[in-house]
């Protein structure tokens, strides 16, 4: 596969090193804003109190001020039980899903409550009633997570960590770091088992000896000296032939010791956490990684989403789809529809559907375009391509000519969530890890539409194509959907 390279987005907060002059370091993760927890626990209190007091008020219960109380201590509880007002989680990417979680279980806890208390507000009303707690719940924690993104961006509210492995490991491990800012590590220093050269600019905070030490304290000392000079809140090791077992050991005990933290990279790139599992096997641990999702229920309810989606969405859009045919047949000559040969799962061909958006001839024009594709990989992709029509740009701003393929995905040729299709000449070009995209059906949006579209390299389509392929499960289809629709109202890299 080819490689993929990003832009350093994100670098080390000061770039002096363990003997340089010590700066004050930058907002750790800990130093997160201040109004997060605050504003977190007033919110949910309020969104859950609020409702409650009034819809029980309306329906003339005898206590709706003690009602609305009770539901708000018991919403705040839930949540504070789950640690979701620890300082680690206020503000992460949580999604929907686990605030539901939390929702249905303080379900379930009014439900014991009502029966024990006699509490006789009609059912349905009071499930109406804690329903705004869910909603604000969710918005909280999307402005959250905006305000932290935005703040990690500019290299605040970070994590200080310190790499330590053999050059080659830790330079992989620092520049798949720096390459993204959706995470709040940020690499200050680094510490180099044995006498390799580094070529990241990180500084180079001490090194340890290739060999291991018979007094592996020696070690430990070098570790710690350099936490202390670059003010790191975490040591990342990345493990080797040379920092392993016994060595390892004992460095965690040291760090350990002075209230320091230390995590391992186990040399896995792109694997979601749902699939980890940590275990135990004769005093080791570890790391089992479940196999992607192919089969079983989730499989079952993708199946029921895209054919019930797709059915209800034709039956929805008719009016939609009249009002465009008539303005593309209106616009330009030739036919309202545009079918082309494309590739599905397991490399099975079949013919999708869109709206036309270019000339009818476009096909032929494409070769005399062949220069000035703006794509680096296989597919063509042009900004202001002349080939496509006054209205097809229209369509393509707003992705309104992809709405054909809701027959592709009702007949199951296409699913709503999966790779990009792709063309039968792209397929032909593929290598062993690009074919693995094939595994699964493409679908009319995906990871590639709600990351930038055709703004994206070929290597970082391909990237978002395999995480989507090994990690893909009913829930993140569902958020995927979600997030698309922001994406379709953004418009950015529709083109």
């Amino acid at each position: 596969m080819r490689h993929v390279h990003f832009p350093a987005q994100r670098v080390a907060a000061e770039d002096a090193g363990a003997d340089g002059p010590e700066v004050a370091p930058a907002r750790r993760l800990g130093d997160k804003a201040r109004w997060y927890l605050p504003a977190a626990v007033t919110a949910d209190f309020a969104g859950a109190a609020v409702p409650v007091g009034l819809v029980f008020g309306a329906a003339q219960q005898a206590r709706p001020a003690y009602c609305a109380l009770g539901a708000a201590l018991a919403w705040t509880g839930v949540q504070a039980l789950r640690r979701r007002y620890a300082a680690r989680v206020l503000g992460e990417s949580r999604g929907v899903l686990p605030v539901l979680h939390d929702w249905l279980i303080l379900i379930g806890v009014l439900a014991v409550i009502r029966v024990l208390t006699g509490e006789s507000t009609p059912r349905l009303a009071a499930l109406g009633a804690l329903l705004p707690a869910l909603l604000i719940t969710v918005a909280r924690h999307k402005l959250t997570y905006r305000h932290l993104s935005a703040a990690r961006r500019e290299a605040q509210a970070v994590s200080r960590v310190l790499v330590v492995g053999e050059p080659e490991s830790a330079e992989h491990v620092i520049a798949h770091l720096a390459a993204r800012t959706d995470h709040p590590y940020v690499v200050v220093g680094v510490v180099p088992v044995g006498d390799g050269a580094l070529s990241g600019g990180i500084p180079v905070a001490a090194r340890l000896d290739a060999a291991v030490p018979e007094a592996v304290n020696g070690d430990s000392a070098a570790v710690l000296g350099a936490v202390r000079s670059h003010h790191a809140d975490l040591v990342l090791v990345a493990p080797g032939a040379r920092i392993a077992g016994e060595r390892l050991r004992r460095m965690g005990w040291a760090l350990h010791d002075e209230g320091l933290e230390m995590a391992v990279f186990p040399g896995l790139v792109e694997i979601s956490v749902k699939r980890l599992e940590t275990l135990s096997a004769g005093g080791l641990a570890v790391l089992r990684i479940a196999p992607p999702v192919r089969r079983g229920v989730q499989t079952v309810l993708k199946s029921a989403l895209d054919r019930t989606g797709a059915a209800l969405g034709l039956l929805l859009l008719s009016p939609l789809f009249l009002g465009l045919v008539l303005a593309i047949r209106l616009g330009s000559r030739g036919p309202a529809f545009y079918s082309q040969r494309r590739v599905g799962r397991g490399g099975t061909p079949f013919v999708m559907w869109k709206f036309r958006t270019m000339v009818e001839d476009a096909d032929h024009l494409k070769a005399e375009l062949a220069g000035s594709n703006e794509n680096d990989g296989l597919m063509f992709k042009m900004r202001r391509d002349p080939r496509v029509t006054r209205v097809g740009r229209l369509l393509r701003r707003t992705s309104l000519d992809e709405l054909p393929q809701l027959v592709n995905v009702l007949t199951g040729s296409m699913s709503l969530v999966g790779p990009r299709p792709p063309l039968p000449e792209e397929v032909a070009e593929y290598d062993e890890v690009e074919l693995r995209r094939l595994t699964v059906r493409p679908g009319m949006t995906g990871l590639w539409q709600i990351s930038g579209r055709s703004d994206l390299s070929w290597d970082e389509t391909i990237q978002l194509d395999l995480q989507y392929v090994d990690n893909w499960s009913f829930t993140s289809d569902v958020d995927v959907m979600g997030r698309t629709l922001r994406a379709v109202v953004d418009g950015r890299g529709a083109y």
